[in-house]
């Protein structure tokens, strides 16, 4: 009950920070190139440290638990813990029992903040920017929901985990000012749709690979994670060529833009209202945050398109819903790409069809 009564209030907070505070002013210009301040690269690396410390777990359950998962096992639901059989090699690694759900707790934080960032890049240099800006506002919201998840999973390795968490709550947002922004100008909404796309197949991925310790799951996904690089690749590439976007995608950009910050900060207490009783707060707080963004971004003499485009738009996410499966965030993450697929899909015919009247 004290759990749903703080996130309740941490999903409340959160919503209003980030459709009131956060687009007052402007932000700090961050120029610069370069892998090494690339948050692509960074969270390259904290995926790799995933995978290393999920080696390392193998090898401590082998050479200490003599594979038996079950002394952590049994604090957790079900679906945890389906280890990949790694051979001689699991004897032969060092076995250190801070690899059970520590090292997790000090990099998840890292991981869900680089992923959304990126994404914020890749749209574009002013909404990468202001959500670095708001960098301990998004740390202390993801790390207090963080925090209540580990509460709500009591096991002898709580109380050390919250605190690593705290810790990585301090140190994460101190080092994003290292990263930059990238090139400023328009996305391309197309192949940004594309790449997110791709980036939520690769951290699903990682999700059920590493942090729920399924790396017996590796080979399956596979093929999914090859794919989605190979989209996110060319999405990449499509997305340096310039663009003019006519009046309804011009819309549609401005108005996606704001819907990244303000979600940024609500983003994960959102996420888990619906794991802690709480779905008609979170529903709730998403329809607050699209209409703000729609109302800031979206240009009012051109409502009607925005009518028809947001029922293309459901019908979308509906059929995206439908035909995902597994995990609630695929299938989330289905929807909200059948949505903007088939939204821009609309708001584009709409731009060409204005176009063609006026050239009549």
């Amino acid at each position: 009950m004290v759990g749903e009564l703080v996130l309740a209030a941490v999903i409340v907070a959160a919503t209003v920070v980030g459709v009131w505070w956060l687009p007052r002013g402007g932000a700090v210009e961050r120029p610069g190139g370069g892998w090494l301040r690339h948050p692509g690269t960074w969270l390259a690396a904290v995926i790799g440290l995933f995978f290393g410390n999920q080696v390392l777990f193998t090898a401590y359950v082998a050479q200490v638990r003599h594979g038996d998962t079950s002394f952590i096992a049994r604090y957790m639901p079900p679906g945890w813990f389906d280890l990949a059989d790694l051979g001689g090699w699991q004897y032969e690694l060092p076995a250190w029992p801070w690899t059970v759900l520590h090292a997790q707790s000090a990099i998840e934080l890292p991981f869900g903040v680089l992923s959304y960032l990126l994404v914020c890049r890749w749209f574009g240099a002013e909404v990468f920017r202001r959500a670095v800006d708001a960098r301990w506002l998004l740390s202390a919201s993801f790390t207090v929901t963080f925090c209540l998840i580990e509460w709500d999973l009591p096991s002898p390795y709580t109380v050390g985990d919250i605190a690593i968490r705290v810790v990585s709550g301090v140190v994460t947002p101190l080092l994003l000012p290292l990263l930059s922004e990238g090139a400023p100008g328009q996305p391309r909404l197309l192949p940004f749709v594309a790449s997110v796309g791709a980036l939520g197949c690769i951290v699903l991925a990682v999700y059920d690979t590493v942090t729920l310790y399924n790396l017996g799951h590796t080979v399956s996904w596979l093929p999914i994670v090859a794919t989605a690089l190979a989209v996110l690749a060319v999405a990449r590439w499509w997305a340096r060529r310039p663009v003019t976007h006519g009046p309804t995608m011009s819309s549609v950009a401005s108005s996606l833009g704001w819907f990244l910050l303000m979600f940024m900060v609500p983003a994960l207490p959102l996420r888990y209202g619906f794991n802690f009783g709480l779905p008609y707060l979170s529903m709730l707080a998403g329809l607050v945050i699209t209409a703000a963004a729609v109302w800031r971004g979206w240009d009012h003499q051109r409502l009607g398109r925005l009518a028809i485009a947001a029922v293309a738009g459901i019908v979308g996410a509906a059929a995206g819903y439908l035909l995902a499966h597994g995990y609630p965030e695929a299938r989330l993450l289905a929807a909200g790409i059948g949505f903007l697929l088939v939204g821009l899909g609309v708001c584009a015919v709409l731009d060409q069809r204005s176009q063609l009247r006026t050239s009549r």
